[in-house]
C-alpha cells in the first residue's frame, strides 16, 4: 500500500492534473543526471530535470511475491549529457534510477514510484531503449559459493591474492595498426609468451577509448605479427600510436592456477570435485572401486 503525500492527493483528486515522469539517474562514477518527459526543465532538490530529451516511459510492471517487476525507458539521443559513446562503453550500466511522478506546476509535490538500476541498455538508429530493473532484481543473481571445479575467484581480488602489478603479470604496449576496433597489431609485449594476455582486462592509456578497459580474446601472432584481438569492439577509433597496459588472464584451472600464478594454496575452486560422469557411472571390471582415493 503506497501513502501519498496529501497535496500530490489533493491535486489528483481535483478536476485537471499538471503530471509528468522525471527519472534521476546516479551512475557508479558519482554523476547524477536528471531527465522528465515535461517540456520544461525541473528543478528538485538541486538537481536539473532536463525536458525535451525525447525521453518515453513504458507501462510499469510489479508482482507479488518475489517476483522481479520492472519497466522501460525508451527516447532519442538528444540530450548533450546523453552520449551513445558512453552508452556503448558502459558508463551507464548498473546505474542507480528513481522514478518520480511529479506535479510540474508544483514541482514539490511528487512522488517516488520506484528504484532500481539500468539494466540491458539497446541502440540503434540514434535512439535507445534501457531496461530498470527493481530491486528485487538482485534476487535473481547467485550469492555465495559456488562448488565446482574451475575456480570462482576473479584474479587479483582478495580470494585470489595474485599480485596484478607484478611485471611477470602486467605489460604495456603500443598499437602499431588497427584491423577494426576489435583486432590490432602491437609492439611492446614481446617478452611475454603468446597467449598470456588472454582472457586478461586492457585498460586504454591513451587515445580516442582512453579510460576504458576491454576483456581480451586472443593474444597472437598473425601472418608474423603479435596481434591482439579484443571479445568487444570498442567504441572509440582505435589507431596507431594509442598505447595500453594488460593484465594476464587465468582460465580458472588449477593447472594454470599453480604453473602460471604459482597460486595453487589460494585455489578457489574443488579440482578433485567428481564429475556428473563419475556421478552416474557404475562400478566396471578392473577398475578400482574400494573406496581409496583416485
Amino acid at each position: 500500500m503506497r501513502t501519498l503525500p496529501p497535496d500530490l492527493a489533493a491535486h489528483l483528486a481535483g478536476d485537471a492534473s499538471t503530471l509528468c515522469h522525471a527519472w534521476r539517474l546516479q551512475r557508479k562514477d558519482g554523476v547524477v543526471l536528471g531527465f522528465t518527459d515535461h517540456d520544461r526543465d525541473l528543478v528538485l532538490d538541486g538537481v536539473t530535470y532536463e525536458a525535451a530529451t525525447g525521453l518515453s516511459a513504458s507501462e510499469a510492471s510489479a508482482e507479488t511475491d518475489m517476483v522481479t517487476g520492472g519497466m522501460e525507458v525508451a527516447g532519442a539521443l538528444i540530450s548533450d549529457r546523453l552520449s551513445e559513446a558512453e552508452l556503448a562503453a558502459g558508463a551507464f550500466d548498473h546505474a542507480r534510477i528513481e522514478t518520480f511522478l511529479v506535479n510540474w506546476s508544483a514541482p514539490e509535490e511528487r512522488l517516488l514510484l520506484r528504484v532500481g538500476h539500468i539494466g540491458e541498455v539497446l541502440r540503434e538508429d540514434g535512439a535507445f531503449r534501457v531496461e530498470i530493473r527493481g530491486l528485487a532484481a538482485g534476487l535473481d543473481e547467485p550469492q555465495g559459493r559456488v562448488f565446482r571445479t574451475p575456480c570462482d575467484a576473479d584474479l587479483g581480488d582478495a580470494r585470489c591474492r595474485v599480485d596484478l602489478e607484478d611485471p611477470a603479470f602486467r605489460g604495456s604496449g603500443t598499437v602499431v595498426a588497427a584491423q577494426d576496433g576489435r583486432r590490432f597489431t602491437i609492439a611492446g609485449l614481446e617478452a611475454f609468451a603468446a597467449g598470456w594476455f588472454e582472457r586478461g582486462t586492457l585498460t586504454w592509456g591513451s587515445g580516442a577509448n582512453a579510460g576504458r578497459r576491454a576483456v581480451v580474446k586472443s593474444q597472437r601472432e598473425v601472418a608474423g605479427q603479435p596481434t591482439v584481438e579484443l571479445w568487444n569492439a570498442m567504441t572509440g577509433q582505435i589507431e596507431p600510436g594509442d598505447t595500453f597496459t594488460v593484465t594476464a588472464g587465468c582460465d580458472k584451472r588449477f593447472e594454470t592456477c599453480r604453473e602460471k600464478f604459482g597460486n595453487r594454496l589460494n585455489f578457489r575452486g574443488f579440482p578433485h570435485m567428481p564429475g556428473n560422469d563419475f556421478a552416474l557411472g557404475y562400478a566396471r571390471n578392473g577398475s578400482r572401486n574400494n573406496g581409496g582415493r583416485l
